[in-house]
């Protein structure tokens, strides 16, 4: 019996370990920083206790040697490992505008003093977006384990592109966080609104293109074939003038009657738009559209002041928020978005990378203003090229919205000038055959 009762107890505390204990650094309600110990089951306990106590956790390590490994609790002795996102997801679980937002204010959370962990839980309290909201559970966990915040964001390369990682990462290691995401979220601001100028430009000529395209189905579906009706009644199968008959063939084509020929032509359209979005995609037909792009007249000027204003932007808020000139060519090359200026300035990343200065490299791909070129000579000689790039961009995002204008203003009578002759060469193919059947009549 007493064999017995001494293998229950030996078995007992072979199986029984005592309660692990973590290290923990954490922040109190007046945003002091404490350091202490505190046992709990397991990592996420360790939290939850930390938490109902009005703390709020930056680092938690497993501290009790010869502790369990238990769900959820780090590796003794070192920080918890990153959290990875995981499972499949379409489409951007935010659009530019939301990040824009979140951007702006986590920035003047971290400048009103609130701590980087308590900011991005305020953020996830108000975030509305389940996906997103996701995200930055993930990211928050990844600070709370002790990593940086540009760690984070760079598991989520769908929602945080490497320009907006390396700008928190450069901030991180200069120790102006808040500073850099106060740029990051000015730089957005003034992105997003170029972007939304330029769209706002197409909606005039595409609603009337749309009204256009409504317009000649309804009359080609149900006003045509009645007067194809009337007209083979009336003239008895006459010849009808070439441009009405063409109307009618079309007509034809798009009617229930001609089923198969509508599909066909469906079918050709198709496949004309994916051909040349193929063409477009491959390397001589894209390096052609970006040539293209450039070199239309009025549409060229503004894409060339377009891309000037982005390049020096981006590269200005790159170099002023400390990132090396080097990663940020490669950075702005990789996001400027036409082939043609994406070369250059891979050259030009090149040159400066064997010690030549940025302007003389830059002129001599010729693809930006020469004004542009010596006004960042003058930035170079004097210390301030980031200033001087963003001062460049300020006038071109001006430049652009005056282009737009130009442009919209163009547009709109060249719109209702083509509104007018579709509509109009239909009205006039459908008439011609009436003044014969008058002349009929009169007779």
């Amino acid at each position: 019996m007493a064999f017995y009762l001494n293998l229950r107890s030996f078995h007992r505390n072979r199986i029984s370990y005592p309660m692990p204990k973590f290290t923990y650094t954490a922040i109190d309600a007046s945003g002091k920083q404490k350091t202490g110990k505190i046992v709990a089951n397991s990592e996420d306990e360790a939290n939850s206790k930390l938490s109902a106590s009005g703390l709020m956790v930056s680092k938690l390590t497993a501290a009790a040697a010869g502790a369990p490994a238990r769900k959820g609790a780090p590796a003794r002795g070192g920080a918890a490992k990153p959290k990875k996102a995981g499972g499949i997801s379409f489409g951007k679980p935010i659009n530019e505008e939301g990040l824009t937002i979140f951007t702006r204010q986590l920035a003047t959370l971290l400048q009103a003093g609130l701590p980087l962990l308590r900011s991005l839980e305020v953020m996830i309290r108000q975030e509305k977006n389940p996906r997103f909201r996701e995200i930055l559970s993930q990211i928050a966990d990844n600070v709370r384990s002790g990593n940086n915040l540009s760690d984070g964001l760079a598991q989520h390369p769908k929602v945080f592109e490497p320009i907006y990682v390396n700008m928190i990462r450069a901030g991180e290691a200069g120790g102006v966080l808040d500073v850099v995401l106060s740029r990051l979220a000015r730089f957005m601001e003034k992105n997003l609104k170029t972007k939304k100028k330029v769209k706002s430009a197409m909606v005039y000529p595409i609603v009337v293109v749309c009204v256009a395209v409504v317009i000649v189905a309804l009359l080609l579906i149900f006003i045509v074939p009645r007067f194809q009706k009337i007209f083979s009644d009336m003239l008895g199968g006459a010849q009808l003038p070439l441009l009405t008959q063409w109307v009618i063939n079309i007509s034809n084509a798009i009617t229930p009657k001609s089923f198969v020929g509508a599909i066909v032509m469906v079918g050709v359209i198709i496949a004309v738009i994916v051909g040349f979005r193929l063409l477009a995609s491959s390397g001589p037909g894209s390096k052609a559209k970006d040539w293209l792009a450039l070199h239309t007249p009025k549409i060229g000027d503004l894409a060339s002041k377009a891309a000037v204003s982005r390049f020096t932007r981006t590269f200005g808020t790159l170099l002023s928020s400390g990132v090396p000139i080097l990663q940020a060519l490669q950075i702005t090359r990789d996001i400027i978005g036409n082939s043609i200026l994406s070369a250059a300035l891979d050259r030009v990343h090149d040159r400066v990378r064997d010690g030549e200065p940025l302007a003389a490299p830059l002129e001599q791909q010729r693809v930006f203003p020469t004004m542009v070129t010596s006004m960042i000579d003058v930035g170079e000689e004097t210390g301030e090229l980031p200033e001087m790039l963003n001062r460049i961009a300020d006038n071109y995002d001006e430049d652009v919205d005056n282009a737009v204008s130009s442009i919209t203003s163009i547009i709109e009578p060249i719109m209702i000038v083509f509104l007018a002759l579709v509509v109009g060469t239909i009205v006039i193919a459908l008439f011609l055959p009436i003044i014969e059947i008058i002349k009929q009549l009169t007779s």
